[in-house]
């Protein structure tokens, strides 16, 4: 067997064992977050900020969600990490995006935040800057699932199987994980382009 087939293989695997009650728990969350009239803030660092991105982009045109990353604005993350520091950038950025409890996170991380080892401490006082203001907060994550995992509402974990490839198959099946979410007939709301001219 190849890598390329080693790897996919994997990936089988992984989705085969798709915690999917979490994955309808977060789409009930995002129901509800919608009927309340909330908005969703997607936060990530590294690839996953990436991911937050395009996510935003499906949660607002696919969902009608209100929904906004701080890694969109590069001249306002820059000045708050050089005013606020790393770890506050991503809450500070929610208190001036006033936070409220019909508001919702939606976390993207490998390792969900840890405290004991300070990895990715500006999702964990996201998170609990959420929480203070009674907002929901939903997470896809690797590994255990970390911070986000212990305090989210709603948390599908990525399988951690192969600990060689936690990383890119978290990041890889993170996208599937929003894609499902995005196309959920109870959130779905404007059809996709292609499958919109698809033939009658």
């Amino acid at each position: 067997m190849n890598f390329s087939e080693k790897f996919i293989n994997e990936s089988i695997q992984i989705l085969q064992k798709t915690p999917f009650e979490s994955l309808e728990k977060i789409a009930q969350g995002l129901i509800k977050l919608r009927r309340e009239n909330g908005r969703l803030f997607i936060l990530g660092v590294g690839g996953s900020a990436g991911h937050a991105s395009h996510a935003v982009n499906d949660f607002r045109k696919i969902c009608k969600i209100e929904s906004y990353t701080p890694t969109d604005n590069v001249s306002e993350l820059t000045a708050r990490i050089n005013d606020e520091g790393w770890d506050g950038c991503f809450a500070e950025w929610l208190k001036g995006c006033r936070l409220r409890k019909e508001d919702g996170l939606l976390i993207f991380s490998v390792g969900g935040g840890d405290k004991e080892k300070n990895v990715s401490v500006n999702l964990i006082r996201a998170i609990d800057y959420a929480k203070s203001q009674g907002a929901s907060v939903f997470g896809i994550v690797g590994r255990q699932g970390g911070y986000t995992a212990q305090k989210a509402d709603a948390c599908a974990i990525v399988p951690p199987l192969f600990e060689e490839h936690v990383t890119p198959h978290t990041e890889g099946i993170c996208a599937v994980y929003w894609h499902l979410l995005v196309s959920h007939p109870e959130l779905k709301i404007s059809q996709t382009k292609w499958e919109s001219e698809a033939p009658k």
